[in-house]
């Protein structure tokens, strides 16, 4: 099953939470790594940043992301890595 039918078929998922997916499965390297800030996603999905930061919660709960934090040569934090399955 492509993952558009697997993301839709799950009736446990948020709208909230396939938008995102959606959103970040587009943006994705062929390897399904993307990096945009949550800021950005909230942006271009007029969502609020707790829907998105919610939103991932769900996404990384149910196995649909992976996510791991980076940081700067300084150790301040810096976009996430997320990668698509």
């Amino acid at each position: 099953m492509s993952y558009f039918g697997t993301i839709y078929a799950d009736t446990e998922l948020p709208s909230r939470a396939r938008a995102v997916y959606m959103y970040l499965r587009d943006r994705s390297n062929k390897k399904g790594e993307c990096w945009p800030g949550i800021k950005t996603i909230a942006k271009e999905l007029h969502l609020s940043r707790s829907t998105v930061k919610r939103a991932l919660a769900d996404l990384e709960k149910s196995g649909y992301l992976q996510k791991v934090a980076r940081h700067r040569e300084n150790g301040s934090n810096t976009s996430n890595l997320y990668t698509v399955r």
